[in-house]
């Protein structure tokens, strides 16, 4: 790793810069109510955090071996999640605050998520935060989603950062794993309750066991400067 003081800082967006999921979970449960599968709950749904929502679609129309195309699927679930997003989406406010003071730094900042482009445009533009992101990268980009490295990467590629220069915030452990995979120090903070021990958020650089709640902009700033 190079000696630079403040490297620059990728994000995973849903469910570790905003509380997304509830927004996911109720279109992925419209999509699926419209061909037939009821019953849907949470608990399902948090199989699939971190993943992407093609990945996401892929599995569950295997799983209930719904006919419909992949693209399908895939166009419904975006149009059905741009409607509740826009009409709300909250950002962590110490993840606000952690985003401005970064800012405030004049460190570069992207966003890497397994959303589509219009979904991570959207949520970044309806909560304001598209002004502190100098670079976004949607899964759909790159080749392969998370756990793989492939986003992460193309989004150091587009900061002209090197990958050990980079720390990446994740919410879910496919996420740390694909960060560890690229090379980059993680901060995990975990969105499920009681995945704090997994074993990729075992391995990151620094963990908030306790998730948002546990979360504070001083701390997480203090350790990429080296300050604690």
């Amino acid at each position: 790793m190079s000696t630079v003081r403040t490297p620059s800082v990728i994000f995973d967006l849903d469910g570790t810069l905003v509380d997304s999921e509830p927004n996911y979970f109720e279109a992925g449960r419209r999509v699926l109510a419209a061909h037939g599968v009821l019953g849907f709950d949470w608990a399902e749904h948090t199989e699939f955090i971190g993943i992407g929502t093609r990945e996401t679609l892929e599995i569950l129309r295997a799983r209930y071996s719904i006919d419909a195309p992949l693209d399908e699927l895939l166009a419904a679930k975006n149009r059905f999640y741009l409607e509740l997003a826009r009409v709300s989406t909250d950002v962590f406010p110490e993840m606000r605050s952690f985003v401005e003071r970064l800012s405030a730094e004049g460190v570069p900042m992207a966003v890497a998520s397994g959303s589509s482009r219009p979904a991570i445009e959207a949520v970044l533009e309806g909560t304001g935060l598209a002004a502190h992101m100098a670079v976004t990268v949607s899964a759909e980009e790159v080749g392969r989603g998370k756990p793989e490295p492939d986003v992460f990467l193309e989004a150091a590629r587009r900061l002209h950062a090197e990958p050990g220069d980079c720390v990446v915030l994740e919410n879910a452990p496919p996420g740390a794993a694909a960060a560890n995979a690229a090379g980059m120090r993680c901060i995990a903070v975990p969105y499920v309750a009681g995945t704090a021990d997994e074993p990729a958020f075992l391995a990151a650089d620094l963990l908030f066991p306790g998730g948002q709640r546990e979360f504070t902009a001083e701390a997480a700033y203090g350790w990429i400067t080296g300050a604690v």
